[in-house]
């Protein structure tokens, strides 16, 4: 008998390959995808995906998408009532687990699971424990396409933001990037793969700096 999960989804690889392998091992169904929203720009949190993009991908996947409202400027304290909320309205429709694209940080690992014991939920990482070269690896020869939203311009060159990651972007990622971005280093955008009923059109626009390090490039649904 399946289980009922809803899926942590960032619109990025991680999150994506670890959905992919959820619906692989068919132990569960995936009663809808859980994003935080920023209200005030409209945009996904810490990848800076546009909403529209968002509901792109949840239409292409053919899932519902929960989404987690907070504000611009957010408090660990406003995100985790806005997020025990949520997860109160999940666990009244008697689904018990929610997925993460984590890789290999224990630390958010256990604050993930610390946030879900007392409803008495639990957390499930796909991913937890492989090599991020493999994930990356398996996630282009599965034939999904992703491109770089963001990154950190100290750990990461410019020249990578907005690229779509593929052979040539793998050989050109310096050796002490993690190449998953696990730590920080980069996020993405999917925009196709073997799981979308149609492929997600996008054009590049301007780019931006905030929080002095971290630089966005912005995509737009194509016209």
């Amino acid at each position: 008998m399946t289980k009922k999960i809803v899926v942590s989804f960032s619109g990025g690889k991680d999150s994506m390959l670890a959905l992919h392998k959820l619906l692989e091992s068919k132990e569960y169904e995936i009663d809808s995808l859980l994003t935080t929203v920023n209200e005030d720009f409209k945009r996904t949190s810490i990848h800076g995906i546009r909403e529209e993009i968002l509901d792109a991908q949840a239409n292409a996947l053919g899932f519902p998408v929960r989404k987690v409202r907070i504000p611009k400027v957010c408090t660990n304290e406003i995100y985790e009532e806005r997020m025990r909320e949520e997860m109160d309205k999940v666990s009244q429709a008697g689904i018990q687990h929610v997925m993460f694209g984590d890789i290999f940080l224990a630390d958010i690992r256990e604050y993930r699971e610390s946030k879900l014991k007392p409803a008495g939920m639990e957390a499930v990482f796909p991913l937890w424990g492989a090599k991020s070269e493999d994930l990356i690896d398996e996630f282009l020869a599965l034939g999904y396409r992703t491109v770089v939203t963001t990154l950190d311009r100290t750990k990461l060159n410019e020249d990578f933001l907005g690229r779509e990651i593929n052979g040539d972007w793998r050989r050109d990622l310096p050796e002490n990037v993690d190449a998953c971005g696990e730590n920080g280093e980069f996020h993405t955008l999917v925009i196709g793969g073997p799981l979308f009923r149609q492929k997600i059109e996008v054009v590049q626009g301007s780019e931006t700096v905030r929080d002095g390090n971290f630089v966005y490039r912005d995509f737009m649904l194509a016209e």
